[in-house]
């Protein structure tokens, strides 16, 4: 059978018995005011290996969230949701096939969808993956010990997957702790707690796969991969860790046959704890928004604009009237650092820019014609969910070369290549009429057609423009020479290295 990358709510009612066919998996949070056993032993683990300390103390804090949806919104979740697509990419980039499942009939107009979640406050405070609840007509939370109690919906964010729901309990809840996701180290012991297939609470145990998996669903992609078992309905469990504490939320899982096989997916605490307390305050998240197409800083480049080593931002392209536009940023720019923090790969500059409130104004740390300078940006709002900061997938990048030229033969923008070109009468720069496939310009991906338009961030209007600032680069003792070029509409940056004979 060929393998099928599951992320949806599971969902029919079949008879009696609650499938739960959400392809996403366990969710996690934990507080400050958690349960945990004692830490005189050095951790909660004990000695001999078993997990049982960790379930007494985090058990009774998982719940079970049942909601009742339509049957077509069930289906369609399963198979048609933009995150579907999205793991789809992921692992088409890995060169596994996804097929979509064939659709399940409904027996009603009506289905049972189920998943899990986690108590983070003792007045009734519940955290689950937006998925879980997503389209729900009502919400119901069954606690451990079997009470089942409507729930309120106090907010979600679609993009981070992450709900925070409310209870009242008449008593106050055990709760479970927040952990640091951050020290989480690949061969690390974890804990998966949730409801699969409505059979009740369950507990699987497994490591930390790998870290920093980016499923192209949005800014906050930094999942951790684990092989705890995990099936329909542990959607927004706790991932726990040797203490107890929650240290992911489990998302997502690849399967062939919609069971587990060892890869999940889980979102780092440290990122999903910020969320619940910004959902928990307003309802809802505004995501920052700057409005620049960015690229990575590939050695080429960092050779080609002087910096010493890589990482950064490379700004590609900047949006008219927006925030990184009123800032003054300029493509050619390389965003180094966010309101003081580092910004090492366009994911990072994503994910920064995506956590500041619209209206926060914020410094950038931007290296620009070989030196470092601060801008002061506004940020924008994201009112679409959509517009961001976000890495765009140029071409080609920079790959090193040996030759001692670039390898590219230039023409001159008549009027003719112009109207080829679907250029504007206004538009200037140099056209590539030939690329040596044995140079180091086409192992870049110059293609013949591209249009130049500068050198080193150097405007140029015509081939001399541009074979004069190549030479000046070449003196200068640069690596590389960093090239904007133009293709079909869009504008992207690529390095081309260039050595001594």
């Amino acid at each position: 059978m060929t393998p099928i990358l599951r992320t949806h709510r599971a969902a029919a009612l079949v008879g009696a018995a609650i499938i739960a066919g959400a392809a996403c998996l366990p969710f996690a949070i934990h507080t400050s005011n958690a349960v945990a056993a004692p830490s005189d032993t050095g951790g909660i683990l004990a000695a001999s290996g078993s997990f049982a300390s960790i379930v007494d103390a985090d058990k009774p804090a998982v719940v079970t969230i049942t909601t009742t949806v339509k049957a077509t919104d069930v289906s369609a979740g399963e198979q048609d949701s933009p995150m579907d697509e999205q793991f789809r990419q992921f692992f088409e980039d890995q060169g596994i096939p996804l097929p979509r499942p064939a659709p399940q009939q409904k027996p009603s107009q009506h289905a049972m969808a189920l998943g899990s979640g986690f108590v983070i406050s003792a007045d009734g405070v519940i955290v689950t993956n937006n998925h879980v609840i997503d389209n729900a007509l009502d919400i119901k939370v069954t606690l451990d010990d079997g009470t089942e109690l409507p729930a309120k919906l106090i907010g979600t964010d679609p993009k981070s997957d992450v709900a925070v729901l409310k209870i009242d309990a008449g008593k106050p809840l055990q709760t479970i702790a927040w952990g640091d996701s951050d020290r989480l180290k690949l061969g690390d012991q974890i804990l998966a707690i949730g409801n699969p297939f409505g059979i009740g609470t369950t507990v699987t145990a497994g490591i930390v796969s790998a870290r920093g998996r980016d499923l192209h669903s949005g800014p906050y992609d930094d999942f951790i991969q684990i092989d705890a078992p995990i099936n329909h309905g542990n959607s927004g469990g706790p991932l726990v860790d040797r203490e107890g504490k929650v240290v992911g939320i489990n998302t997502a899982i690849y399967s062939p046959n919609g069971g587990s096989v060892g890869v999940g997916f889980a979102i780092p605490s440290d990122e999903a704890k910020a969320i619940v307390a910004k959902l928990q305050k307003n309802g809802s998240i505004d995501h920052g928004y700057l409005g620049v197409q960015i690229q990575p800083v590939t050695k080429d480049v960092a050779d080609a604009v002087g910096l010493d080593k890589t990482g950064g931002a490379l700004v590609a392209a900047v949006s008219a009237d927006t925030p990184a536009a009123q800032a003054g940023l300029k493509p050619g720019d390389i965003v180094t650092s966010v309101g003081g923090q580092a910004v090492k790969t366009p994911k990072d500059l994503s994910r920064l820019v995506a956590d500041l409130s619209p209206g926060t104004r914020e410094s950038l740390g931007v290296w620009r014609d070989g030196k470092a300078i601060d801008l002061t940006v506004t940020v924008g709002a994201n009112a679409d969910g959509r517009k961001r900061a976000a890495a765009t997938s140029p071409q080609a990048q920079g790959q090193a070369s040996g030759q001692p030229s670039l390898g590219i033969g230039l023409a001159e923008l008549t009027p003719d290549l112009r109207q080829q070109l679907n250029l504007p009468r206004s538009a200037s720069g140099a056209v590539v009429a030939s690329v040596n496939p044995d140079r180091s310009a086409a192992a870049a991906g110059i293609q013949p057609g591209d249009v130049i338009v500068s050198v080193n961030d150097r405007p140029v209007r015509n081939a001399r423009d541009v074979k004069a600032a190549i030479a000046e680069a070449g003196k200068a003792g640069r690596k590389s020479v960093l090239l904007l070029v133009e293709r079909d509409g869009n504008r992207t940056f690529i390095a081309v290295p260039f050595s001594a004979a």
